[in-house]
């Protein structure tokens, strides 16, 4: 299939599952579109079981791995999703939950990535580097699904702005994590071996890089725009520094991820406040929730038809749902140690912790960096783990964290 025959089929597939959703589940759009997906996948392989002359599933199959979701996401749906994304998130209240962000992103990163690979080799027998891989893959809360989630649950806004903020930036932290473990566990040309040396450049280049550029472009696109009133070109300009900043990055070997969010805070604040008229603002704020609405249903949308790139061998299935388990244990592990380590300075409600827990949804970067993994006998088991956890998290934790935020009561809001 062709580019735009991909493209379409997504548009309509996502229209219309969003309709069944609207009419009948009624659940949040996102998540919604994403459990239909993952029914009528489902569907077409029971009825190819039942009658497999017809081989629907295996044409199915062949639709799924010309998309070729890791390329679709990595390269292409993430940085706008991120920038997005950190449009609404404002630097003065990320200013005030800097040290939890910070300490979550990375000694969070590091705390749950090592309980994860630890417990998934012990459960799997799996190299315990070949596992830690898969804690790297499976740490990072997605933004994308969380900040999707964060819109519905109507949560203080101290604590949104701890999780929003945290899931912006440990994916692109994690996603050097994984390149490093990567290139230790399975050394090729696209991940080459490296020592510590190597993988503290490789962080720098990546995470501050990113970091760097990202604040660069957004400065001088934020110059541009205080020279022009043209709410539409300044959000063709947006638009620009959102896809072009992105590859600019991945050409410079730079963290998109990170260039993505850090633009995206500087353009969402100061540009708005200093750059932008009124109706400028009103434009640009609604063309961003309207690609973010989109993007967002074709995402679920093909994290539910990829169950189709999914091994269904009853030992990995239950290896999955056993790492249901460890990956939340180790997320409040990653929650727990940051937050007991800033506790002599800072006053947190009882329910940061299991809020924080409970949101650190899982989502399709993870799914797509499993896919990444170079053909092994290990690939299949985690990538059957790494979707099991993603579709728990999404649809089970996704589910419930407003009514766990409730039942908590809502505790008043801290710094």
């Amino acid at each position: 299939m062709t580019i735009l025959q991909v493209a379409s089929l997504l548009i309509v597939l996502a229209g219309a599952f969003g309709a069944i959703n609207y009419l009948f589940l009624k659940l949040p759009s996102s998540i919604g579109i994403l459990v239909v997906a993952l029914l009528a996948s489902l569907a077409v392989m029971g009825v190819d079981l039942v009658f497999p002359e017809m081989g629907a599933a295996g044409a199915i199959r062949s639709i799924v791995n010309d998309i070729e979701f890791s390329n679709a996401l990595l390269e292409g749906m993430l940085g706008l999703l991120l920038f997005a994304g950190a449009l609404h998130v404002k630097v003065s209240d990320l200013r005030k939950q800097a040290w939890v962000v910070l300490l979550m992103a990375t000694l969070g990163v590091a705390i749950s990535t090592a309980i994860i690979g630890y417990g998934f080799s012990w459960l799997t027998g799996m190299p315990l580097i070949v596992a830690l891989v898969f804690g790297a893959l499976i740490t990072p809360t997605d933004p994308v699904a969380v900040l999707g989630v964060l819109r519905e649950a109507n949560l203080r806004k101290s604590l949104e702005t701890k999780i929003a903020g945290e899931s912006l930036f440990n994916d692109g932290v994690a996603y050097v994590v994984f390149l490093i473990i990567v290139g230790i566990a399975f050394p090729s040309g696209d991940h080459p071996a490296m020592g510590a040396m190597g993988a503290i450049k490789l962080f720098v280049q990546e995470a501050i890089g990113g970091a760097i550029l990202g604040a660069f472009l957004g400065y001088l696109v934020f110059q541009i725009m205080k020279r022009i009133d043209d709410y539409s070109l300044e959000v063709l300009l947006s638009l620009g520094l959102a896809f072009g900043g992105y590859q600019l990055a991945v050409a410079l070997h730079m963290s998109g991820p990170i260039m993505a969010v850090v633009a995206g805070l500087f353009i969402g604040d100061v540009g708005m406040k200093h750059g932008m008229s009124e109706q400028t603002r009103l434009y640009l704020n609604k063309f961003w929730e309207l690609i973010d609405e989109i993007l967002n249903a074709i995402l679920f949308l093909l994290i539910g038809i990829e169950v189709f790139a999914v091994t269904f061998d009853i030992n990995a299935i239950w290896g999955g749902i056993l790492c249901i388990a460890l990956a939340l244990f180790a997320r409040a592990a990653a929650v727990t140690i940051p937050l007991l380590l800033l506790k002599p300075f800072r006053t947190f409600t009882s329910d940061v912790i299991p809020i924080m827990t409970w949101g650190g949804l899982k989502g399709g970067i993870s799914v797509a960096l499993a896919l990444t993994l170079p053909d092994n006998e290990w690939k299949p088991i985690i990538l059957t783990a790494t979707y099991t956890v993603v579709i728990f998290s999404i649809i089970v934790q996704g589910l419930t964290i407003a009514p766990l935020a409730n039942r908590l009561g809502r505790a008043p809001d801290l710094l």
